[in-house]
Parts: structure tokens; C-alpha cells; sequence
């Protein structure tokens, strides 16, 4: 009997480790509105499960910002390969679709914030950005990881009263 336990439990984890992410779905999800579709501005954040795995456990999370009028959404996110190439742990980038899933993930809108609210909350949030005090570092667990820079901006900017979910692991480095 523990022969096969151990068989099951090792096959288990070899078929959840063998997700190949290039592979893996980047679509959007079609939760985001387009941006010649609304002129107002956005505040968004995002979560889908972690990849392979660790989506048992944990989630990624991110923040889409899209100024008033924008033709795009710029995307912020916390990744450890980014830190292991000597770059900066935050990741940004311009997109029509923030909402895309995260490597075979699909995501959750966690908030969202538009109008004059967003416009309001924008300044305050990438000023967090720019204070966010673990550029250069990434630890899965306990962190700092992708849950502590969102937690970090929602602590930062309290007017968001952004809620993570439990799986957001490494959220309480942040504090």
C-alpha cells in the first residue's frame, strides 16, 4: 500500500510539473474593457493561480493602470526571472488586454476603480510603484514575491481597499 502512495503521489507531481508555460495560454480573458472602448480612466488588479503546481497554493497577482483617453493599459507585476537576469523584480508593459491569463490561468478581477476615482488613485499608485523597497529581490516564500508588491500598493495607497485572497502568499511580507 505504501508503495503505491508514494507511485501516485510521484506521478502526480511529474504530470503538474511537465506544463510547458511557452505553450501555455496568454489570451485575455475578455474581462478588461478595451480602451477605445472607455475613455475613463482604470485602476485594475488581477489574479490568476499560480503556474504548474504551485497553482495549488498560491496565486500571481498584478495591476493594470489606464490613464484617461489612453490607447493602452500599462501593466504592472512582480516576477523572480526578471530579478535572476539582474533586472528589476517589477515588470511593466503597455497592452489593449491586461487581463490575459497568467500561463494557462485564468484571472480574477480582484478591483476595479474608474472615473474620477482612478484619476485620483494613479499618482498615489505609481509613487508606490517607484518606492516599492524589494526592486531587486524575489523569494517565493516567504518573500518579497508578485502578493508582497501588490500588497505593498494596496498598503500604500489605503483608498484602494484592495482585499488579496488568501493564496496570496508572501502578501504578509509587505507589512
Amino acid at each position: 500500500m505504501r508503495f503505491w502512495t508514494i507511485i501516485c503521489i510521484v506521478l502526480l507531481l511529474s504530470a503538474c510539473t511537465h506544463n510547458n508555460w511557452r505553450t501555455a495560454s496568454r489570451e485575455p480573458a475578455g474581462i478588461a474593457t478595451l480602451p477605445n472602448d472607455d475613455s475613463r480612466a482604470v485602476v485594475e488588479f488581477y489574479a490568476a493561480d499560480a503556474f504548474s503546481w504551485r497553482g495549488w497554493f498560491a496565486v500571481h497577482p498584478w495591476l493594470a493602470i489606464k490613464e484617461e483617453k489612453a490607447a493602452e493599459y500599462s501593466v504592472y507585476e512582480v516576477t523572480g526571472w526578471q530579478v535572476n537576469q539582474g533586472l528589476s523584480a517589477i515588470r511593466q508593459y503597455k497592452t489593449l488586454t491586461p487581463d490575459r491569463y497568467w500561463y494557462g490561468s485564468k484571472p480574477v478581477l480582484l478591483l476595479s476603480i474608474k472615473g474620477d476615482k482612478a484619476v485620483k488613485l494613479i499618482p498615489k499608485i505609481k509613487a508606490a510603484i517607484a518606492r516599492y523597497p524589494w526592486v531587486n529581490e524575489y523569494s517565493i516564500f516567504p518573500g518579497p514575491n508578485s502578493n508582497t508588491f501588490v500588497a505593498w500598493i494596496g498598503l500604500q495607497v489605503p483608498e484602494l481597499e484592495l482585499e488579496l485572497p488568501f493564496t496570496a502568499i508572501g502578501s504578509g511580507y509587505a507589512n
